[in-house]
């Protein structure tokens, strides 16, 4: 009698959990919500993250995220586009900064403001002039993530050698130039050390156009309308050309070609005394590098105000085919990610800037910030930026293209093609693939 009872029960308890386990689908009904994340976080950024998934996955015991590299963010913009819209895509997706119409255009993303309004979350709480990027027709489309922007990084010991005042960094384009000048180092025909760089990257011009209140493309960059013309070859791109060529034809510029790597290492190694980088890899360089290093703001042309700067990096996006539990959970993760002590965590860990300035006031940052002063000074040039069209940053869906025709026209730079000449052509290829997209 006793063993048969015995049965009974565990028939009736495997019944019970058969039902509980099983839904109509065939799929667990209390299993976690899985958010499969995608991002193009490599090197020393990916343990970072996903420290921060884990410490996210165990403190919610009902999401699971799940993150996956899927190489640089032009590699996974590519992966992303052919399974946008299919259960191959993923709940979220990292995107770089001039992806953003893209994406937009896609139809295939959920606007963060959606859940923002369902959720009445306060957005005043994130970064102001990183927020406004993502930004377009009053709706915030994507949770900033990991943003930077550039600086002027110098050898202060450099400086010293020099008769230069390592505390006061060049502001000004006659400032740059004459700072290169005396930091130009020559041993006979060969030049030992020069006096400033900057990478054959569309970014850095697009950059030194906004810091002068120039726009890239018409209709407010793109923000009032979609753009129809490029427009960076006016007075703003051609300062900027004609201080590459100037400074190059003095043999105070060194052209560092598209690498990221070399151009930082041709820094460390004394070759280049200032050069623009992202803010994003200030502690590794400073850490790395067997000189003191300075930080300073963008310099601009003589005479002109200084507007600022636009925000680079990437965002993460929510994808419409996300069940509407995915979503919800996603949206989760995205608040953790922006509570002030994950981003004091972000910031000191990889350089980027914390999305929520609360961070800046945690105890681990003002500990950093004493360590590395530098840091505080791509922060400062954030905030000091002024709210234009030209900072907010340009919207187009042919960027990378355009991009790459900027920096064949810098290239040209170096061959003696007028900047003028560069420029008009690089335009014109920009107009021909914005027209054919339009």
């Amino acid at each position: 009698m006793r063993n048969v009872l015995l049965g009974l029960l565990l028939a009736f308890v495997s019944i019970i959990a058969g039902c509980s386990s099983v839904d109509s689908k065939g799929e667990t009904a209390n299993r976690k919500t899985e958010v499969v994340f995608w991002h193009s976080m490599s090197g020393d950024l990916q343990p970072v993250l996903e420290e921060i998934v884990n410490d996210f996955n165990q403190t919610h015991s009902d999401i699971e995220v799940k993150p996956v590299f899927q190489g640089t963010y032009e590699e996974a913009l590519t992966k992303w586009n052919a399974v946008a819209g299919t259960k191959e895509a993923p709940t979220i997706m990292q995107t770089f900064e001039v992806g953003t119409k893209h994406m937009i255009d896609s139809g295939q993303i959920v606007p963060v403001q959606t859940w923002i309004d369902k959720d009445q979350y306060d957005v005043s709480q994130w970064e102001k002039n990183i927020v406004r990027y993502y930004t377009v027709n009053g709706r915030i489309y994507s949770m900033p993530f990991n943003s930077s922007t550039p600086v002027l990084i110098y050898n202060k010991d450099a400086f010293r050698k020099a008769g230069l005042d390592p505390e006061k960094p060049p502001l000004t384009y006659s400032e740059l130039k004459e700072a290169a000048k005396k930091l130009t180092k020559k041993s006979g025909k060969e030049t030992k050390q020069y006096g400033f760089s900057m990478l054959n990257y569309g970014w850095f011009f697009e950059e030194m156009i906004a810091v002068q209140g120039g726009l890239y493309v018409n209709h407010d960059n793109g923000r009032s309308a979609d753009a129809t013309e490029a427009v960076f070859h006016g007075q703003e791109g051609r300062r900027v050309f004609e201080l590459i060529r100037d400074m190059y034809r003095d043999g105070t510029f060194y052209n560092a070609g598209q690498n990221w790597d070399d151009m930082r290492a041709a820094f460390q190694a004394g070759k280049i005394a200032m050069y623009l980088d992202s803010s994003a890899g200030l502690k590794s360089l400073i850490d790395n590098s067997p000189f003191s290093v300075g930080v300073s703001y963008l310099p601009v042309p003589d005479g002109i105000e200084r507007q600022g700067v636009v925000i680079g990096g990437a965002s993460l996006w929510m994808m419409k085919g996300s069940s509407e539990k995915e979503q919800k959970a996603a949206w989760e993760f995205m608040k953790y990610v922006t509570s002030p002590s994950v981003q004091a965590k972000w910031h000191v860990r990889t350089g980027y800037f914390a999305i929520n300035p609360a961070a800046y006031d945690e105890p681990l940052v003002k500990e950093e910030w004493k360590k590395y002063p530098q840091l505080k000074v791509a922060v400062d040039q954030l905030h000091e930026t002024k709210p234009t069209a030209a900072t907010q940053g340009a919207l187009i869906t042919v960027f990378p293209e355009s991009r790459q025709h900027v920096v064949k026209a810098m290239e040209q730079l170096y061959e003696g093609v007028d900047p003028q000449e560069a420029l008009d052509q690089a335009a014109k290829e920009t107009n021909r693939v914005l027209q054919k997209t339009n």
